[in-house]
């Protein structure tokens, strides 16, 4: 009969776990403004969908590549102040792209978007990963579903910022920007202060692992698999919070504002679902939570497409809030399989997850221009399958707080 081994960690600490979820939600929101304002972008610029794409792919993709670099960097030689460096170029790409009267203006403060939330969220991560001791899964929870709350803001804002303000409504979120920055500047001193007790410590933070005995190849395949999920996920998610609405729209006749409160639902509860994840991580296990966030939601997304309207927003809430259940789970899990690279991991997961919604957001772009709206709808609903990889994942143990 095998037994398993007990991590043991420090307490958490709760103020700095809300406070990092907050600038996430702060930080996310000024990312939901790109998505919010596809609609109108189309409307009052004629852009072509491909064209929207690309502007996800702009912000995307910068997010994706440097989040990992990012990360390393962070890894090497913590540096605490740099969460609110990021945050301004954040809140000049957000004043930017309120005024910005060209495409491709449009795209350069996107990238400055990408840059700041590159440079965010790995730093992000690692202050939520120091201040959870050993409620890892919770406050990795905390920490991403305030970003995903964030992101769930984007048919609120098209809905009731950008279509009666047009384009330039998107200055209000100047505010959003300078009050995130304030609190990442007293984050920034609790950081740096932990790093300081370290050094008069004369010792490195203690991070455990509950992955026990895994070879190298093991850790790299076991990588290779999470990988994979997060690319069915993001490509998932990203179609339904970018292009779902032009469905809504063309196939049920619903106004944007409409269209966009449906698409608020599927995010809510993605975020309701994100939160919940990590707490039940802590009890039952990172891979039980990420196989069960893989399985259950694959029969609903291929029923999506050809259902009418009321069910359409029963089967939203419930993808959203499964597929969403392993999003912090994920990161968690990868920091435990390499607990010396906690920066790169959240780089390479969360990165990553941008890279897939950059690329998703340019091929689905492309499909809906080439195949029409319904067949590309048709065609994403299969993604989900591909995230039941996670079935071959090893598995983790049980963390507990020491006494």
């Amino acid at each position: 009969m095998s037994t398993k081994t007990k991590s043991i960690v420090g307490n958490p600490v709760y103020p700095v776990m809300f406070a990092i979820g907050g600038v996430h939600l702060l930080n996310d929101s000024l990312q939901a403004v790109i998505p919010a304002m596809f609609p109108i972008l189309e409307e009052s610029m004629g852009l072509s969908f491909t064209q929207l794409g690309l502007i996800a792919f702009a912000l995307n993709m910068v997010a994706s590549v440097l989040q990992p670099v990012v990360g390393y960097i962070s890894d090497r030689k913590p540096r605490p102040y740099a969460l609110p460096v990021g945050m301004t170029f954040s809140l000049v790409g957000i004043a930017g792209l309120a005024f910005a009267p060209e495409y491709w203006m449009i795209l350069v403060f996107v990238i400055l978007l990408g840059f700041g939330s590159a440079v965010f969220h790995p730093e992000g991560s690692r202050v939520s990963f120091m201040a959870a001791g050993s409620k890892r899964g919770l406050s990795q929870s905390i920490y991403q579903v305030g970003g995903n709350s964030g992101q769930a803001l984007a048919p609120l804002i098209s809905a009731f910022i950008l279509v009666p303000l047009g384009q330039k409504g998107a200055a209000i979120f100047i505010l959003v920007a300078a009050l995130a920055i304030f609190i990442l500047m007293k984050i920034s001193a609790w950081y740096k202060e932990q790093l300081v007790q370290e050094k008069l410590n004369n010792r490195k933070r203690v991070i455990l692992s509950t992955m026990a005995n895994l070879t190298k190849k093991q850790v790299g395949v076991a990588l290779g698999l999470l990988l994979v999920i997060i690319f069915a996920r993001s490509f998932y998610v990203i179609s339904i919070t970018n292009f779902y609405i032009f469905h809504l729209i063309k196939s049920y006749g619903l106004s944007i504002s409409q269209g966009q409160l449906c698409i608020f639902l599927f995010l809510a509860l993605g975020a309701a679902g994100t939160f919940f994840g990590g707490p039940m991580a802590d009890k039952i296990g990172r891979k039980n939570v990420i196989v069960l966030s893989l399985l259950l939601p694959i029969p609903f997304s291929i029923l999506l497409p050809y259902v009418p309207l009321w069910a359409v927003i029963v089967l939203l809430s419930i993808i959203g809030f499964f597929i969403m259940l392993s999003f912090s789970v994920t990161v968690v899990y990868s920091q435990e399989l390499v607990p010396s690279k906690i920066g790169t991991m959240a780089g390479l997961t969360v990165g990553l997850a941008f890279g897939m919604g950059a690329i998703g957001s340019v091929v689905i772009g492309i499909l809906m221009d080439h195949i029409g709206i319904y067949n590309t709808m048709i065609v994403i609903s299969f993604l989900p399958i591909i995230g039941l990889v996670g079935l071959a994942l090893p598995r983790d143990q049980k963390v507990v707080a020491a006494k």
